[in-house]
């Protein structure tokens, strides 16, 4: 049966504040203003479709850009490229956890919301980073995938661990992608899951599965993402299909004909990015393949109505990570950065406040000092057994890239 993510009996996506009066203010901010992380090609049709695939075939074929020397030493400052929505904010729009580390280190960071989504956050900064360029960003937050892109295109710089001791605290589980082994490139910052959702007053039994979606009590009602690599990666998953694995175009196609099947059938009513929420509230979709932390979102915006799982098959698994830049000439003080935030006291804080999964051994017993039940939820601090069934879906070559996201968009495009 479908994974519920709430070990003490309380509906998964209810999250209880925190007893301690910044982390709730913090918290209360969040809400108020939390974004997607995971928005891509969300209600932008075709011009963005073009974009994503010409982005998947640059870099291809040519000689990789030589590293920046690094002048961290005597230069004490560091900029960071990260989301919205993406750090612990206070109610004067400072970031505490930021502050103190200017304090610890004295680097001066400025901290700068340009990620909106990885391919047009690729699509500025692509042709600096082939010549090797700075690109304003020392380090940025980016999702596995891209991340993937831009190490085969030698577009980040190697990390020295000898600077990063705090990376002894990196989760098991993450340590060894197959798109950076060992973690040479990058670190993880956070993480999330896709799953299955569905009003519960519509469906107080729940659902189970990603099959449960294709019911005849639901066509017309259904909504799946935007995002390749989640709403394939889900189906992939029901058809049987370790989507970590060795899989090709064979078990990719044969998801392609489920998803072709119920979109033309009238089955899924939208293919959309953080929209999808809306479709939710008004009720024109009633289930749908969703992000974790947005159903969080939803729930505490706009009533408990709508309840998160992981299927029985399994779901997705991502993380945005942090890279330094080719260009970049302050990796030094990038990887103090990094060393500062996998801190668990630091990563519990910054937890906290973004509700998603965070990467930080020892961080969940450093929330426990906040607020044991906070330390408890599962879209946070998710155990071995709810992980065990959360899979990432492998990394893809430049052809594969363009030719499954092509398949994709041509259904988005008609549906």
């Amino acid at each position: 049966m479908a994974t519920s993510l709430n070990p003490n009996g309380a509906p998964v996506n209810s999250r209880p504040l925190p007893q301690d009066p910044m982390i709730r203010s913090l918290i209360a901010r969040a809400r108020a203003s939390q974004m997607s992380r995971r928005t891509m090609l969300a209600g932008a049709g075709a011009g963005a479709s073009a974009l994503a695939l010409a982005a998947c075939s640059t870099g291809g074929g040519v000689t990789k850009p030589t590293p920046a020397a690094d002048k961290s030493a005597n230069d004490k400052t560091l900029n960071w490229a990260n989301w919205a929505a993406y750090i612990d904010e206070d109610d004067s729009g400072n970031y505490p956890t930021l502050q103190a580390f200017e304090e610890q280190t004295g680097i001066k960071v400025n901290y700068e919301v340009a990620v909106d989504d990885n391919n047009t956050y690729y699509g500025k900064v692509k042709d600096q980073l082939a010549l090797g360029q700075d690109i304003g960003a020392d380090t940025v937050c980016l999702t596995d995938w891209m991340v993937a892109r831009w190490i085969r295109f030698g577009y980040t710089q190697e990390l020295n661990h000898d600077n990063i001791p705090n990376l002894a605290n990196l989760e098991p589980a993450l340590r060894e992608p197959d798109f950076d082994k060992g973690r040479k490139f990058s670190l993880p910052w956070q993480g999330g899951f896709a799953g299955i959702c569905w009003n519960k007053e519509a469906f107080p039994d729940g659902l189970a599965s990603v099959e449960d979606l294709w019911s005849s009590e639901l066509k017309g009602r259904v909504g799946v993402l935007s995002e390749m690599r989640d709403t394939m990666g889900l189906i992939m998953l029901q058809n049987g299909v370790d989507i970590a694995g060795d899989w090709g175009d064979e078990e990719y196609d044969a998801a392609i004909d489920v998803l072709t099947e119920q979109v033309e059938s009238g089955q899924v009513r939208n293919i959309k990015g953080n929209a999808y929420l809306e479709d939710l509230k008004s009720g024109d979709t009633l289930a749908a393949i969703c992000w974790s932390g947005d159903i969080t979102v939803i729930n505490a915006e706009a009533g408990d109505k709508w309840e998160f799982a992981i299927p029985e098959a399994g779901g997705t698994l991502w993380n945005d990570n942090f890279l330094v830049p080719v260009g970049s000439t302050r990796k030094t003080n990038a990887e103090a950065l990094m060393n500062y935030y996998y801190e668990p006291e630091v990563a519990a804080e910054v937890a906290a406040w973004v509700n998603y999964i965070t990467p930080v051994v020892g961080a969940k017993e450093a929330a426990a000092a906040i607020d044991p039940e906070l330390a408890e939820n599962q879209l946070i601090f998710p155990d071995e057994q709810t992980l065990s069934q959360a899979h990432i879906f492998r990394s893809l070559s430049g052809a594969e890239e363009q030719k499954y996201q092509a398949q994709f968009q041509s259904i988005l495009l008609g549906a």
